[in-house]
């Protein structure tokens, strides 16, 4: 139990919370309820019976309205014309694939791509960040799918920066931290194909991202396999260039 101040209360507010004052003019304004990741919670827990009451024409005033009794009140509950929800959902996310029939047929679905125009006028190392990402997803999608590309909210908080050794710094941090990973998650540790995204191989070497690991750093084949595995192998050891990071060739390279 925890007691509560007289001087910590806002009796007014408190009045109005306990008893609201209906006023008309509100009850047609839109009111909204968003769901964030909705693919990953359990529909049935979320909306209960709500999930019938939401369609347009079981709500109130509809042709066919319909109501029910809420269980703890007692009361007869039914949905207004004026609320809309909004589910949102990463579509590369693989949940989506246990996700509710029952929600596929009751929502609308409106993709929301990659905006780089929003970022238009954004540099960092010489190169324009709207440019740099239209890059990396023109090679995602051509790699992959339009629903793998990478949105521009990654990049955003770089807008809010103006000093450019701070941007710099932080698209640093972006790729390192954010992108790489990412791009490791799609191509499930596939360095190759993250070094084609990035466009390493027109790049000097200290220059890429993705380095394949030299015969002075690791043992050669030929140590560790027989002549005819060894020869039957091709070298896939790669690993990431931590030293690109912070280098603008690197990132000038992506549009290259």
């Amino acid at each position: 139990l925890y007691e509560l101040q007289d001087t910590t209360i806002d009796r007014e507010k408190l009045t109005q919370l306990l008893a609201p004052v209906e006023k008309v003019d509100n009850q047609d304004l839109p009111h909204v309820l968003v769901i964030d990741e909705i693919n990953r919670g359990n529909i049935a827990r979320i909306f209960g019976e709500l999930i019938t009451l939401l369609e347009p024409d079981k709500r109130q005033g509809a042709d066919d309205e319909r109501s029910l009794m809420l269980p703890y009140s007692k009361q007869a509950f039914s949905v207004p014309q004026n609320v809309y929800v909004i589910g949102t959902m990463n579509t590369a996310d693989k949940s989506l694939i246990q996700m509710d029939m029952a929600l596929r047929r009751r929502f609308s679905f409106t993709e929301m791509p990659a905006r780089p125009e929003l970022l238009a006028g954004v540099t960092a190392f010489g190169v324009d960040i709207e440019t740099l990402l239209t890059r990396i997803n023109q090679r995602i999608e051509a790699l992959l799918d339009s629903e793998h590309m990478i949105g521009h909210a990654y990049f955003m908080s770089l807008k809010k920066l103006e000093n450019n050794a701070d941007r710099e710094a932080r698209l640093a941090s972006i790729f390192r931290d954010k992108i790489i990973p990412l791009l490791r998650e799609y191509f499930f540790d596939d360095y190759e194909r993250i070094g084609w995204v990035l466009n390493d191989s027109v790049k000097a070497k200290k220059y890429r991202f993705i380095l394949m690991q030299q015969s002075a750093q690791l043992p050669s084949f030929s140590a560790l396999f027989p002549k005819d595995i060894a020869d039957s192998l091709s070298d896939r050891r790669f690993r990431i260039n931590e030293h690109a990071f912070a280098t603008a060739e690197a990132y000038q390279g992506i549009v290259a």
